[in-house]
C-alpha cells in the first residue's frame, strides 16, 4: 500500500514539473537528494557500526543473557500463553534491549526471529496471537533510552546540543510503551468476553 502511495506521489510531482515545464527541478532533486542520502548513511555509518560492534561484544560477553534474565519476570506478565524457557523470550528481550539502546537496525532480526518462533506456537497460523500482538506494541512502542540514531542526526545537522532528547525521548517512549500495553490488555480482554 504504502508503495502505491509513494508511486502516485512521485508520479504526480513529475506530470505537475511537465505540465509546468519545470523538468530542471526533477533533475536538480534527483542530483541533490542522493547526494544527501550519501551524506547521511556515510556520517550515520560509524555511530551504527559503534552500537552494532557493543551490541555483538554483549552477545558474545553473555551480557546480554544477563540482561534478558532480568526482563524475564516482566515478560512472563506480558506473555503468559509462551512457555518458560521458550526460545521466543530470548529473542523478545533481545528485541526489547537492541531498541532500549535505539539500534533499530540490530533489534530488527531479534524481532524477526520472535515472531517466527510464536508463530511456532500459534495453532491457528493465519490469525495472530495475542502474544503476536502484545509484542508488535512492544517493539513499536519500545522504549528508548539511548536514541542512537537521533542523536547521529542532530550531530550531523550540528546541533548545539544533540543529547538533549534522551530524557523527553525516554518519557515519550515510557508513556507510549505503557499506553500501548493497557490499549493491548483493554483490547485483549473486550475480544475475549464477546
Amino acid at each position: 500500500m504504502i508503495n502505491k502511495i509513494w508511486g502516485f506521489f512521485i508520479i504526480v510531482g513529475i506530470s505537475v514539473c511537465l505540465l509546468t515545464n519545470k523538468i530542471s527541478i526533477i533533475n536538480d532533486e534527483i542530483l541533490s537528494s542522493g547526494q544527501q542520502a550519501l551524506d547521511m548513511i556515510i556520517k550515520l555509518f560509524p555511530v551504527i557500526a559503534l552500537w552494532l560492534g557493543i551490541m555483538k561484544i554483549a552477545v558474545t560477553s553473555g551480557l546480554l543473557n544477563k540482561l534478558s534474565n532480568l526482563l524475564s519476570p516482566l515478560l512472563k506478565k506480558l506473555f503468559p500463553e509462551i512457555p518458560k524457557g521458550h526460545e521466543s523470550l530470548n529473542y523478545i528481550s533481545s528485541n526489547i534491549i537492541a531498541n532500549m539502546f535505539g539500534l533499530g537496525s540490530a533489534a530488527t532480526p531479534f524481532g524477526l526471529k520472535a515472531m517466527e518462533s510464536l508463530q511456532k506456537l500459534n495453532k491457528n497460523k493465519d490469525t495472530a496471537t495475542r502474544s503476536m500482538i502484545t509484542f508488535l506494541v512492544i517493539n513499536t512502542s519500545g522504549v528508548t533510552i539511548i536514541p542512537t540514531t537521533i542523536i547521529s542526526m542532530r550531530m550531523m545537522h550540528k546541533s548545539i546540543n544533540p543529547t538533549c532528547i534522551i530524557i523527553p525521548c525516554i518519557i515519550a517512549t515510557a508513556l507510549a510503551t505503557i499506553g500501548g500495553v493497557i490499549m493491548d490488555r483493554i483490547l485483549a480482554r473486550r475480544c475475549n468476553n464477546k
